[in-house]
């Protein structure tokens, strides 16, 4: 776990450097916004700690500037500006969480680990996509089914991805050819039940319950067969 403490204050810096390495965290320290931005745009960190009042750049502008790269990196905002509109501010910036200084160690590390925990399982959430016993891995590209991996072509990959993104719904073949094939649907042609059906026989064949069900007129759907 690293984590990037951007404060100008070295009393406070190394405080905070000391207290978290000893809680087994690996730590960079910036003095000043500007080389701070830098160090969190060219590294990975699981969690930045950033004061507002700062040399170069200030941290609501250093926070706006990180959060369009970095999204899902969690901020947490340690400043002497306590007030609710300083909050508001800092949240409105992009931070998750606010502590006013002088604060208390333990609960630090409290928010600090509350942080990185929920932008874990907000990640993992991202790229795994999961219904019944069939899982999808978006950065692997690995799919399984009770535990057995089945190799798909990218194209019924992309297909079983848009099922598993509107589980228990039913999708027309006008919303497939769309969303998968980026196209109008030509109702002259039977490209989707194809492959539909060389997803039935890889998904759904040799596992129970059968998971790819058709509506009749309607589309198809992904639900567990009762």
């Amino acid at each position: 776990m690293k984590i990037l403490v951007i404060e100008d204050d070295t009393r406070v810096a190394e405080l905070l450097k000391r207290t978290l390495q000893e809680e087994g965290f690996e730590v960079d320290v910036a003095y000043e916004g500007h080389f701070g931005k830098k160090l969190a745009l060219q590294n990975v960190y699981d969690l930045l700690i950033t004061d507002i009042i700062l040399p170069e750049k200030n941290g609501l502008e250093l926070c706006k500037e990180i959060r369009r790269e970095k999204p899902y990196l969690p901020i947490l905002m340690l400043t002497a500006l306590g007030t609710t509109d300083d909050k508001l501010e800092g949240f409105d910036a992009g931070a998750d969480d606010y502590m006013v200084k002088p604060f208390e160690i333990r609960e630090l590390l409290a928010r600090v680990r509350v942080l990185i925990k929920r932008a874990k399982q907000n990640a993992t959430q991202s790229f795994l996509l999961k219904y019944a016993d069939l899982e999808m891995n978006l950065h692997t590209k690995i799919v399984k089914r009770q535990n057995t991996e089945i190799k798909l072509t990218p194209k019924e990959f992309k297909l079983l991805e848009f099922l598993l993104q509107n589980p228990e719904r039913v999708l027309s073949k006008e919303e497939i050819a769309q969303n998968v094939w980026g196209i109008h649907f030509d109702t002259g042609t039977n490209f989707i039940d194809v492959y539909i059906n060389y997803l039935r026989k890889k998904i759904d064949k040799n596992f129970s319950p059968k998971l790819i069900q058709t509506k009749a007129g309607m589309g198809f759907m992904l639900k567990a067969e009762v």
